[in-house]
């Protein structure tokens, strides 16, 4: 039985909604965390008010995960190496966690925050608006539809790269040219 701490049942909730979320992809019902876990049908129901809340939950703790691997992927001094790896960073998390993924970006995430999300595009704003100060939002702008566009293409099956590198390939081409780099 999971302790009933207040902040323990919230995590324990939501580790257990994604554990159920990635293998079939479907959204679990509140029934199915509760029961894995370890709680009562009725304990989910003290910190979310109703399914769509704690899938708002999960893609928030899932745009908190790829914000800290997307400030992992930004170690490198230099700023265009640095954005490349954000974007690779980025199609693997997808590739990694695609039901998540799909959540993340899906409709059905206008149930929450975006302090979770500002985590996320943090990172990148500021890489971009070192590259490209004068025209930082367009750059933001198409450095997120890139990667965002290539997960997704990726995960629903229509993109077959020709070489297994091709995907990272097209991010240090776009990363170069945001740089002015050849």
């Amino acid at each position: 039985m999971v302790s009933e701490s207040k902040d323990g049942l919230r995590a324990a909730l939501l580790m257990a909604a994604l554990d159920l979320l990635e293998p079939d992809g479907e959204a679990p019902s509140l029934r199915a965390v509760a029961r894995a876990a370890g709680v009562s049908a009725m304990a989910p129901y003290r910190h979310f008010e109703d399914k769509a809340a704690l899938l708002a939950a999960v893609a928030d703790r899932g745009f908190t995960m790829l914000g800290d691997e997307l400030a992992k992927a930004d170690a490198c001094a230099d700023a265009a190496e640095a954005l490349f790896a954000q974007g690779v960073a980025f199609t693997r998390f997808a590739r990694l966690h695609p039901a998540l993924f799909r959540l993340m970006f899906g409709p059905q995430y206008g149930h929450a925050g975006t302090a979770a999300i500002q985590h996320a595009d943090e990172v990148l704003d500021r890489r971009v608006a070192e590259l490209v100060p004068n025209s930082a939002d367009a750059a933001k702008l198409a450095c997120r539809a890139l990667v965002q566009g290539l997960a997704m293409i990726e995960l629903s099956g229509r993109l077959k790269p020709q070489r297994e590198d091709d995907v990272e390939a097209a991010i240090r081409l776009f990363a170069m040219a945001i740089a002015g780099r050849k």
